[in-house]
């Protein structure tokens, strides 16, 4: 394990600057750490994971109004519903959306994950930075890092939120649901929350 003197951790301010620049980053989450790049600059988190580029990235954001600007009407009711009681926290939402957004973390579909994370750090970073295309912080089929310096053994020499250590998350995934039709949501992945529509699925 790295001692915490090796650790590359930046202040918020410094870190929104380096994600600016194009760097990829590593903070906290509710859930479990993430690594983030501002999505015009997702590609590197592809590369960095060593990830299938068929496999989408997720879209976070401190607000669902950050989020929200890019889903089809169609779908926007229902996400407003979810939202409104289970954001802030450990869900996340596949929605249909038109614009860049969905080119720079879902190019091969059109469809994108959004989530506004509970963890206050965090909000408060992509409050700053605007909404991050984000996924767990390890390697693709690895164990995700469950705290800072596992994330940057995983990523050595990208920059981490600071301070350093950070609280312990759930460590579990968020769970996952995606938007079929108007009132009905498909369960993908079971993690810290479900909603109680989907609690039988």
């Amino acid at each position: 394990m790295m001692d915490s003197f090796q650790l590359f951790e930046l202040d918020q301010q410094d870190l929104v600057q380096r994600l600016n620049e194009g760097s990829p980053a590593l903070f906290p989450t509710d859930t479990l750490p993430a690594i983030a790049a501002l999505p015009k600059f997702s590609r590197e988190l592809w590369k960095l994971k060593q990830r299938p580029e068929a496999k989408p990235l997720i879209l976070m954001g401190a607000r669902a109004d950050d989020l929200f600007e890019s889903v089809l009407p169609s779908a926007l009711d229902d996400a407003w519903g979810i939202a409104k009681t289970y954001w802030p926290g450990p869900l996340t939402m596949v929605l249909p959306v038109i614009g860049p957004q969905v080119d720079y973390l879902n190019p091969t579909g059109t469809s994108l994950g959004m989530r506004v994370p509970a963890r206050e750090t965090a909000r408060n970073l992509l409050a700053q930075s605007g909404p991050l295309a984000t996924t767990s912080a390890n390697l693709s089929s690895c164990e995700p890092a469950l705290n800072a310096e596992q994330a940057a053994e995983y990523f050595p020499g990208v920059p981490l939120l600071g301070p350093i250590p950070w609280s312990s998350g759930s460590g579990l995934a968020s769970t996952l649901i995606f938007w079929k039709s108007p009132g009905n949501w498909q369960l993908l992945r079971r993690g810290a929350v479900i909603p109680k529509s989907l609690c039988e699925q």
